[in-house]
């Protein structure tokens, strides 16, 4: 029985130093990557552009806007924030309004009840919104 128990311990504890060895692996991979110019995302939420790199004391100089630097550890920078992929141009534009989800004909007027055909304009919009408010009171 004392034996199972130092064989569980031993993998616990080579798991741990596997597990080590990885996050470190990444961290050298991530800092490779460190070089000015470069958008990152700090470990408390902060995007930012490299600007400086002191490698002698472990600090970045990130540029938060223009004009606006901030100074932080090297191992605050947590992420490289990869540019955006462009949108696919084949796929449907979608319109800013709501006018393609009714057909003409099919609004229906809450006082009546009878279908509009035409659009209404703005104007006509608030006129009637206004209008309906005063019918509450």
């Amino acid at each position: 029985m004392s034996i199972l128990l130092f064989v569980m311990l031993g993998v616990f504890i080579f798991m741990m130093f596997r597990r080590n060895k990885k996050t470190q692996q990444q961290q050298a991979q991530l800092q490779s990557k460190f070089a000015p110019g470069v958008e990152v995302m700090t470990s408390f939420g902060l995007f930012g552009r490299i600007v400086d790199i002191d490698e002698a004391e472990n600090k970045v100089t990130l540029e938060l806007s223009p004009g606006n630097l901030a100074t932080v550890h090297r191992q605050a920078v947590t992420k490289v924030v990869e540019p955006a992929a462009e949108p696919d141009v084949a796929s449907p534009a979608v319109p800013d309004d709501a006018s393609s989800l009714t057909t003409p004909g099919s609004l229906t007027t809450p006082e009546t009840g009878s279908s509009v055909t035409g659009a209404e304009s703005p104007e006509e919009t608030l006129k009637r919104l206004n209008d309906e408010g005063k019918k509450d009171s």
